[in-house]
């Protein structure tokens, strides 16, 4: 409580101090929320709004695109590439296709921009004082905020306690034996322990960003071709393409089996190679985890009820406690409408219904992910850590040099380069409303 206290103050302090050179960076991890409908910006400490500020989003044709996105560049002084190199001031880039927030003495509380965010100069030079790269950014075309969750599936941080002696595993021997079926005395070997202090593993790394998501084609052939290798048949090194050692290999599975040699993937066949390998049913779902836009997980889970779909939500671990092994999370459910080509390549047949209250839960509830790896991720656990979940897996927007960016709506045209708007002098209301 005394570090949300303390960033809380922070912020606020910020955000009433618009002054060029700003002293007390905020570190904490904060989440900022741009509402389309409201043409509003509010940044949120845990559940907590601490500052809004008027925005302008992308107008008709060159929309603003909705989705979960993060910080990747910040340059104090940016111009258009495009747009007869229009200045850019204070830009704080969320994809490298081109959108970004940024400042504006055109910022009318509509849609004006070209698909970036435009925010006022004095709350844009603030904003840009109190983010990180890495932090994140949430779009969506209606007003959302973080509610607390609590659940039994969401990552803590690790406590190790050193191996110390259980009273019920020591040793005992006979004090004193008498004759016959006396009674018999015994003593403890080892003395009491005394309370040992757990161990803990502290990270000052830049906090993780995990995705669960569903296992794509490329994934689910670089385990068949996995499998195939272990089976004796070569497939070559796992890569996930249908290339012509793959397929050879497939014919060869094929021909023993029995099977109609065609070398194609289909369900059936891998259904065949899971038996064979005696392996289950494939997994259906991935998680993965980055660290300064830096892949370090890429492992197999299987998600429970597929044919429903997970929507899209994000979640921020705030309070992270390594001593007691705590983190509280903070999550968002954000509409993502999947068109039918989609849900029919997922096999979905019931979507998700974002303002559902327990929308998180319900998702959470059909995870299942391995223990080992469960302790993985939470041995890499840390304040700021965060945890995205959607049906659409790794779109085009996250690549090299990005985390995890999730489009919930795509932009008619987007670009990094708006236009800025009439530089009349044309004195306007304050920018910054500060929440008590």
């Amino acid at each position: 409580m005394k570090f949300r206290l303390a960033a809380g103050m922070s912020i606020l302090g910020l955000m009433l101090s618009c002054t060029s050179a700003l002293g007390g960076t905020l570190e904490g991890p904060l989440q900022i929320v741009v509402s389309k409908d409201l043409q509003e910006l509010k940044i949120y400490d845990g559940g907590v709004v601490v500052a809004t500020s008027r925005v302008s989003t992308g107008k008709a044709g060159h929309s603003t695109p909705t989705g979960i996105f993060s910080i990747l560049e910040k340059k104090r002084t940016h111009f258009s590439n495009i747009y007869d190199s229009a200045p850019m001031p204070f830009m704080q880039r969320l994809t490298w296709s081109g959108i970004a927030l940024h400042a504006s003495n055109s910022v009318p509380s509509y849609p004006a921009s070209h698909g970036c965010v435009r925010l006022p100069n004095d709350f844009a030079k603030t904003l840009f004082s109190a983010t990180r790269r890495g932090g994140h950014v949430l779009i969506s075309d209606r007003d959302v905020a973080p509610q607390r969750v609590v659940h039994a599936a969401l990552f803590k941080p690790s406590i190790v306690v050193p191996d110390t002696p259980l009273l019920s595993d020591a040793g005992l021997r006979p004090a004193l034996i008498e004759a016959g079926d006396k009674s018999v005395e015994v003593a403890m070997t080892e003395p009491k322990p005394s309370a040992v202090e757990p161990v803990v593993v502290r990270t000052e790394q830049d906090p993780i960003r995990i995705l669960i998501t569903r296992r794509g084609e490329r994934e689910a052939l670089l385990d068949l071709q996995t499998l195939l290798n272990t089976l004796g048949y070569d497939a070559g090194a796992p890569d996930g393409r249908h290339g012509k050692q793959t397929i050879t290999a497939i014919r060869a599975f094929q021909l023993a089996e029995g099977l109609k040699e065609d070398g194609m993937v289909t369900p059936e066949l891998v259904a065949a190679v899971y038996a064979k390998a005696d392996k289950g049913a494939p997994p259906n779902g991935q998680i993965l985890v980055r660290q300064k836009f830096k892949p370090l997980v890429e492992e197999a889970i299987t998600i429970r009820q597929p044919d429903v779909a997970l929507g899209t939500h994000f979640l921020l671990a705030r309070a992270v406690d390594a001593d007691k092994g705590t983190a509280e999370w903070y999550g968002v459910s954000m509409d993502n409408q999947l068109p039918k080509s989609a849900l029919k390549r997922l096999g979905i047949t019931t979507e998700a219904d974002a303002s559902a209250p327990d929308a998180i839960a319900r998702t959470l509830d059909r995870l299942d992910i391995p223990e080992d790896m469960r302790n993985r991720i939470s041995g890499l656990m840390g304040e700021g850590a965060s945890l995205s979940i959607s049906d659409t897996g790794l779109g085009p927007e996250t690549g090299d040099g990005t985390d995890f960016i999730t489009i919930t709506r795509k932009v008619q045209k987007a670009d990094a380069s708006v236009t800025q708007g009439s530089r009349k002098s044309k004195k306007k209301k304050s920018s910054v409303t500060v929440i008590n």
